[in-house]
């Protein structure tokens, strides 16, 4: 049986107008601290985050790209996007050089990503492939859920320095960009979670830590064929 990702509802518009948004940017860039991770509750990650077109000029925008790289390889993390950071702009950084065992890399065809930052961007699934995998976030610390996914995808988005691009990505970078995306409209990976795969770092790790989620899947109850 093929598992299709789950549809979630359409999120609010930002409420933040173009001048508040440049001044919570202006906030990040004057902290000598890096900036907290806003966290599951807090209402910029419910909010379609506002398109890039100019509420902040190149040089805030390129010190903001490189501030939250710098958040993301803190946390660690492998993207980072703007509304985690309390900013409702489509902007979300991504980046995966993390060692990971040849068997888990393996089973979720996971390559390493070079750093990118993208503006606006949207994706589409290709083909009618999906996989699923243990995800975290971010922004919803401790935790770690199975999430269905397109397997392969065509994203389009803008780079910092105004270009339109576009890209195909598959396995766990695919996982990513969807992921990040996501953020972007609202939504985070529990909206399309497998509820019953939820679980906790330490228990994560006990439990189910495996290549794929198939133990999880026959243990937890979810995903049933």
């Amino acid at each position: 049986m093929t598992h299709q990702p789950h549809p979630v509802a359409t999120s609010p518009a930002t409420t933040l107008n173009p001048l508040q948004i440049r001044d919570a940017v202006r906030r990040i860039l004057d902290d000598p601290e890096l900036p907290a991770i806003v966290q599951a509750g807090h209402p910029v990650l419910r909010q379609l985050a506002a398109p890039v077109f100019g509420q902040i000029d190149d040089s805030d925008l390129s010190l903001l790209i490189e501030r939250m790289r710098d958040v993301m390889r803190a946390a660690p993390g492998v993207g980072l996007a703007a509304p985690q950071l309390g900013v409702p702009l489509q902007l979300a950084v991504l980046e995966d050089k993390f060692e990971v065992d040849p068997v888990s890399a393996a089973a979720r065809d996971r390559q390493s990503l070079e750093f990118f930052a993208m503006i606006n961007p949207g994706y589409r699934g290709i083909g009618t492939g999906t996989a699923s995998f243990y995800e975290g976030c971010l922004s919803v610390s401790g935790y770690q859920a199975v999430v269905t996914r397109h397997r392969d995808v065509e994203l389009r988005y803008f780079t910092p320095d105004g270009h339109a691009a576009e890209a195909w990505y598959s396995g766990w970078q695919a996982r990513i960009v969807q992921h990040e995306t996501d953020h972007l409209q609202g939504t985070l990976y529990l909206d399309r979670a497998e509820l019953r795969s939820l679980a906790g770092n330490a228990e994560y790790a006990e439990y189910w830590a495996h290549a794929t989620p198939d133990d999880a899947r026959r243990g937890l109850g979810f995903l049933r064929d």
